[in-house]
């Protein structure tokens, strides 16, 4: 038998997300032709524009559909850095937190070398936090000359949860947008773009029980963007492309869905999560956990978010142990698998390179049960014993 604990890279599809995206699949039809069969495709393309707005404290026009994640953070990064060189090219610098993902980190490495863009770094303390006076501090060596901050609203290895209102406020103070990624927060954590004071927020539908491949950037009216795309001029003229209805009308109902449940699902997820790290703790093999962790926290760490670190045990050896004993999770971002290399996140934190190698993710989602967790303790004493032995 198989336990899935990686809702982290991605969540199982939720049974209504996915008659509704077969139902729509059934039906032919683009979204931009003006016959009927285009027009009913618009029509289902705008309700769940609306849909997604709604859920996510955003107006309907504030929702910018795009492949994922990865593409509204390239586009959300990029296109606010190129739009302040047309328009204010003294403001050449990017603000950014050390604990990223990638599809933050490279984009913003990107501009750094091909362009030319100055970039500074505002690292967290131990338990992965963002001080929202770090960013001021940042802002304050050269006041006037940022383009971007961006800081994530939960992080996808260790679930810290940041003050993005708090940041997006010292932001706004410098007269400088604020992006964050909200990829992992979005159906776990009140999300509402419009009270945060955002300019630019980033989604995507799989890690909340939607399909994979669709997601949106949510920009406020008056962001300024450059586009990525270009073609024939689909979403507000920033991401052309013909748009996958199917998908679209599967996001929203995901979203809906776990919106309203979100509440008692963190609550019975976040008991779960507390259940593994006590028994792993108890293991004695000098598991640690990573970041801070408090019990029945929803609030300050992803509820279903166990992040540990094993010393002596390298991470690859763990997960491929543990996936031969029918259990699946990860050593941290699912984008960076199969790439033997310490968690950025990890270092940041302050933890040393040998603890970085040897972490361990566990994420728990929806599908996760009772049985899933007395699975992956099972399982954990011969996997650490013998990737201890395989490291020595």
């Amino acid at each position: 038998m198989t336990h899935y604990l990686d809702h982290a890279a991605a969540t199982p599809m939720l049974p209504a997300a996915r008659e509704a995206m077969l139902e729509q699949l059934a039906l032919t039809g683009n979204s931009s032709s003006l016959h009927g069969s285009g027009r009913a495709a618009r029509r289902v393309v705008e309700e769940s524009r609306e849909r997604i707005g709604a859920a996510l404290g955003a107006r309907p026009s504030e929702v910018i559909f795009t492949s994922g994640g990865t593409e509204a953070d390239n586009l959300a990064v990029k296109g606010a850095w190129l739009a302040a060189e047309r328009t204010n090219p003294s403001r050449r610098r990017l603000v950014v937190s050390g604990v990223e993902h990638h599809a933050v980190l490279d984009p913003v490495e990107y501009l750094a070398t091909e362009k030319g863009a100055e970039v500074t770094w505002v690292e967290p303390g131990e338990c992965g936090v963002v001080q929202p006076s770090s960013v001021a501090d940042a802002l304050a060596e050269d006041p006037g000359t940022t383009a971007l901050v961006s800081v994530m609203w939960a992080n996808n290895e260790v679930g810290t949860v940041q003050d993005v209102a708090a940041m997006a406020a010292t932001a706004k103070a410098d007269g400088t947008p604020f992006h964050t990624d909200a990829v992992q927060a979005v159906g776990h954590l009140p999300v509402n773009f419009a009270e945060s004071g955002a300019d630019l927020m980033s989604v995507t539908a799989h890690k909340l029980g939607g399909p994979v491949g669709i997601g949106a950037l949510i920009a406020a009216r008056d962001a300024e963007l450059v586009p990525l795309t270009h073609g024939g001029g689909q979403e507000r003229q920033l991401r052309s492309g013909t748009l996958p209805v199917a998908a679209i009308r599967a996001f929203a109902v995901a979203l809906d869905e776990v919106v309203e449940r979100r509440e008692r699902e963190a609550k019975r997820v976040a008991a779960l999560r507390d259940r593994f790290l006590d028994g792993a703790l108890a293991l004695d093999l000098g598991v640690r956990v990573t970041g801070c962790w408090e019990p029945g926290d929803v609030t300050t760490r992803l509820p279903g978010n166990a992040h540990v670190t094993i010393p002596g045990a390298q991470g690859d050896s763990l997960l491929y142990l543990l996936d031969a004993a029918g259990i699946e999770c990860s050593t941290g971002s699912a984008c960076q698998a199969g790439i033997p290399q310490p968690s950025h996140v990890v270092l940041a934190m302050g933890r040393s390179e040998a603890e970085a190698n040897g972490s361990l993710r566990i994420s728990f989602g929806w599908t996760s049960t009772d049985e899933d967790v007395d699975a992956v303790l099972a399982a954990l004493p011969d996997a650490i014993g013998r990737a201890r032995m395989a490291g020595g």
